[in-house]
């Protein structure tokens, strides 16, 4: 074969391959552009920012949407916590409410949240450090005992189940001895008002 022919068989080869080829580029352009048109972008992290601060009407419905479910469920939970038993305070709340009687002595209430105890005491140096039994009469945890008391300044801490528990959040101040806290209540002649 000589050169000449073989130019022409490769000419005519390649007019061949470009023939096809262009059958396939037939309407390349729009097909690019509705391809193209399809795909969303993909956002960049300070774009969902913007699309977050500045929203679209659809971007708006989905943020209200978003808060109202998780508004549901926060008021579906709280709900039902709501019937569910209160769980045991691990300390003191309320205690030494003065009830002043005619003969210049207070009726002090000590009252203790203990859910879970089955034995409260108040201790202090209004009774020699022995315990004073708390009641719970209607077994709502609760705990409670009224204790005449002179106006002074008295000691105390709670025995909870043979477990002492000394700061009382209502005391007027707090000591500490042993290692261990002791609440201090002033009552009467200025310590509690009276």
């Amino acid at each position: 074969m000589n050169h000449d022919a073989l130019e022409v068989l490769l000419q005519d080869t390649l007019k061949a391959e470009v023939a096809v080829s262009a059958e396939r580029l037939t309407d390349l352009e729009e097909r690019v552009v509705m391809e193209l048109g399809e795909r969303r972008p993909r956002l960049r992290w300070f774009q969902w920012l913007e699309l977050l601060l500045a929203p679209t009407r659809s971007a708006r419905l989905a943020q209200i949407a978003v808060v109202g479910a998780t508004a549901a469920v926060f008021l579906f939970v709280g709900l039902s916590l709501s019937d569910a038993p209160l769980p045991a305070i691990e300390g003191p709340r309320l205690s030494l409410q003065p009830i002043h009687s005619a003969d210049g002595t207070q009726e002090v209430l000590f009252v203790l949240p203990a859910m879970d105890a089955t034995n409260v005491a108040v201790v202090g140096n209004f009774n020699a450090w022995e315990g004073t039994d708390l009641s719970d009469p209607d077994g709502d945890g609760i705990w409670t005992a009224s204790i005449q008391l002179s106006p002074g300044r008295y000691e105390y801490a709670f025995l909870i189940d043979g477990r002492w528990w000394g700061q009382d959040p209502l005391a007027d101040e707090y000591i500490q001895s042993f290692g261990e806290y002791s609440s201090v209540r002033y009552i009467g002649r200025g310590g509690d008002g009276v």
